[in-house]
């Protein structure tokens, strides 16, 4: 979901990012100050999402309250609501940057509506962008913790929020002892891999490439935290399918890119050894588009099919839930 390739990166023009020049190079601070307008209309999206999801548990229709009954209450929860609102602006931020990293590094199409210029500058500051709502997610996530370990001294309770949301295994409720260390890891990864792309003229442009290839894992590692611990997509309901859908797009372009990379050096060619060819490498790219081509033909399956994983909405509200408070 992060910065993906830079005009030495697609094979356009010949000297390697660690030979240009201090002025030719991409800042963090440059970015940051040009990612303001963008996080201000994630900020917005945010605060719509957060509007929605505290009009429906007022209403009584949230699937949330449906998952946890205990939390028919949005003025009491409302930093879990602030949290949901700020995973989902940040899965968003996160589709919008993978789909431009991966037209940016796949075929040209034959017109863009804008310069390519302009398209990796929108690449890297949703990618910047994306890492904050992330770590807002997050935050908000600790933030509820502690305001629900009221039966706890404050360091407790400060610690117990701290090591359920950024202490990898430490969270042992329910679905959350997979989906917690699935959001972590995601989070874990985006930092370094996004940051990256600042210093690759020191680590080498080639390195950085290689390390960027994960950023994909990110994604998918998101998505899978969303499908299994999004109270809001719990259900097999079309919020839930929705979801699925979006992932055609991002798995097609990935394909796309797989098959025709814009460096010639990524291209699969014919398996050969000596000089020039690796069958090891060979066989990682050709498995790679493999996965790709496996990934679409999946979803559109799952999409068709209506079989996404989701659970049947129970006719009467659970009498235990993952989180329900400990009678005192």
């Amino acid at each position: 979901m992060l910065p993906e390739t830079t005009p030495e990166d697609d094979g356009t023009t010949p000297p390697p990012a660690r030979d240009r020049g201090p002025a030719d190079r991409v800042v963090l601070r440059a970015d940051l100050r040009a990612a303001l307008p963008d996080a201000s209309a994630a900020v917005v999206v945010t605060a719509a999402v957060f509007a929605f999801l505290y009009a429906r548990m007022e209403s009584g229709d949230s699937a949330t309250v449906a998952v946890m009954p205990f939390m028919d209450d949005p003025g009491t929860y409302w930093m879990y609501l602030l949290s949901q609102a700020f995973g989902w602006s940040g899965l968003l931020w996160a589709w919008g940057t993978v789909m431009l990293g991966l037209l940016l590094s796949g075929p040209r199409p034959a017109r863009l509506p804008v310069s390519r210029q302009v398209l990796e500058r929108w690449h890297r500051t949703t990618s910047l962008t994306t890492m904050a709502l992330m770590f807002a997610h997050a935050l908000m996530f600790a933030a509820e913790l502690v305001r629900y370990e009221a039966q706890l001294a404050w360091a407790e309770r400060l610690w117990a929020g701290f090591a359920d949301t950024f202490v990898p295994g430490w969270y042992d409720s329910g679905t959350g002892r997979i989906a917690i260390p699935l959001g972590q890891g995601a989070l874990y990864l985006a930092v370094p891999l996004g940051l990256l792309f600042y210093v690759r003229h020191r680590i080498g442009a080639n390195t950085w490439r290689r390390l960027h290839r994960f950023v994909i894992v990110v994604y998918v590692l998101s998505v899978w935290h969303t499908l299994l611990y999004g109270t809001n997509v719990w259900y097999g309901e079309w919020p839930r399918t929705v979801l699925w859908l979006l992932q055609l797009p991002v798995a097609a372009l990935l394909l796309l890119r797989l098959l025709a990379p814009a460096r010639r050096a990524e291209r699969l060619g014919a398996p050969r050894r000596g000089e020039g060819g690796s069958l090891p490498g060979w066989a990682v790219r050709a498995a790679g588009r493999a996965a790709a081509g496996a990934a679409v033909v999946g979803l559109l399956i799952v999409v068709a099919s209506g079989h996404d994983g989701g659970r049947e909405r129970p006719a009467e509200p659970p009498s235990t839930s993952p989180h329900a408070p400990e009678p005192e």
